[in-house]
């Protein structure tokens, strides 16, 4: 897919305020609402759901739970992203290009999760009704387009008469026809099984939606190229890493795939890229992988908390408290989007804090309750260093 250039110049030191000031500074003045230190620990404190809603009734969430009868995560959690979503839309609505289109990338990601989970459900004979309220609301088509998804066969046929007939005028059309496209260069799609055929999908465009979002921000140039570019970069990396500690004990791992069906869902930009994902192509366990990681110092540390298991943690844990260090990291800059980009993903994380904190507490576990990433925390380790740094 081609990425158009952009119709209006993103802006520098001299236009960036008259043509994005306001949006940029809607968006940094939504940092505070972010929840604070004392917050989290008020949270982590409290002993029922109706004890966590007293206290996020003196945060920024107070509206959003004001007509909830009873607290429970999942209600807590769609209320949550409603409240994102409304502060996404109102954004996109002071967006004027190259800005609204960089807002519309943002989404595209969700609108490609909400694909494959209809189709993954409807292969689970789920009702249609149930998964679309399971659908992000940053993704949604049109109703009529979100029922006609489930109705096509998980064929290779089926996916081409898919794209065809619904998901051609759609923004993520382009992802799915080059999905067909590099599907067609092969005899068959694959001879995997159904539940993974579906995942192999969601990681192609996925795939594909990070190398386009790449070359439109490598397109804006200045800074929004170097902080967003890197942030990209990291996550095309943790999709490579990813999908190849996911395929350990599936077919993809057989020596057969990992060149041929494995190699073409890594994203063609990262650091890994080229050496790194090439060598990722041989790996055949963990211990393989690991030595792999270990060439490449920014990864080396996250599999090092993986192997290990220490306090707990998984190598999703590691790579959540990274995302969260070069997120804060991106409101530093000036004359930028990434903080746009920023603080949808730092609102997410927030969001998941939640869930985790009110599980922990209507299943009484509250021993794992301080297992969460807080969002520009002082005692966040990359900060907390800093300063014991300078009182030293």
């Amino acid at each position: 897919m081609s990425t158009p250039a952009p119709k209006s110049p993103a802006g520098n030191l001299a236009t960036f305020n008259i043509l994005h000031g306001f949006p940029e500074a809607l968006v940094r003045g939504m940092r505070s609402s972010f929840l604070a230190d004392a917050d989290y620990h008020h949270l982590t404190q409290c002993e029922t759901l109706d004890d966590v809603r007293l206290n996020l009734s003196e945060t920024d969430y107070m509206e959003a739970l004001e007509d909830m009868n009873a607290l429970i995560p999942t209600g807590l959690q769609k209320a949550a992203v409603e409240k994102l979503v409304t502060e996404f839309k109102y954004l996109r609505t002071q967006a004027i290009e190259p800005l609204s289109t960089f807002l519309d990338f943002i989404t595209y990601e969700y609108m490609i999760e909400n694909v494959m989970l209809l189709l993954k459900g409807t292969l689970s004979g789920r009702d249609i009704n149930e998964l679309i309220a399971q659908c992000h609301p940053l993704g949604m088509f049109k109703e009529s387009t979100m029922r006609s998804i489930p109705t096509f066969e998980s064929t290779p046929r089926g996916y081409q008469d898919l794209y065809q007939t619904v998901l051609v005028d759609t923004p993520v059309g382009p992802y799915f026809a080059q999905f067909l496209q590099e599907s067609s260069d092969r005899s068959e799609v694959s001879n995997v099984l159904e539940e993974v055929e579906i995942e192999i999908i969601k990681s192609s465009l996925i795939k594909f939606w990070i190398e386009d979002f790449a070359k439109f921000v490598d397109s804006l140039g200045g800074e929004t190229a170097v902080i967003m570019g890197d942030l990209l970069k990291v996550r095309a990396d943790t999709n490579a890493i990813n999908i190849t500690l996911n395929s350990f004990g599936t077919p993809l791992n057989e020596p057969a795939m990992r060149a041929s069906d494995r190699k073409r869902l890594y994203p063609a930009v990262g650091h890994l890229y080229p050496a790194g994902t090439s060598m990722l192509v041989d790996v055949g366990d963990e211990d393989e992988l690991g030595r792999v990681l270990e060439l490449f110092p920014m990864y080396s540390s996250i599999w090092n908390v993986h192997s290990a298991g220490s306090d707990g943690k998984s190598i999703d844990d590691a790579f959540y408290e990274r995302d969260v260090q070069m997120l804060e990291l991106a409101f530093e800059g000036q004359m930028h989007y990434a903080s746009f980009y920023a603080y949808v993903k730092l609102k997410e994380q927030e969001i998941r804090n939640l869930v985790w904190i009110s599980e922990c507490i209507l299943q009484q576990q509250k021993e794992e309750i301080h297992k969460f990433v807080p969002v520009f925390s002082f005692n966040a380790p990359w900060r907390a260093g800093s300063n014991k740094h300078a009182r030293r």
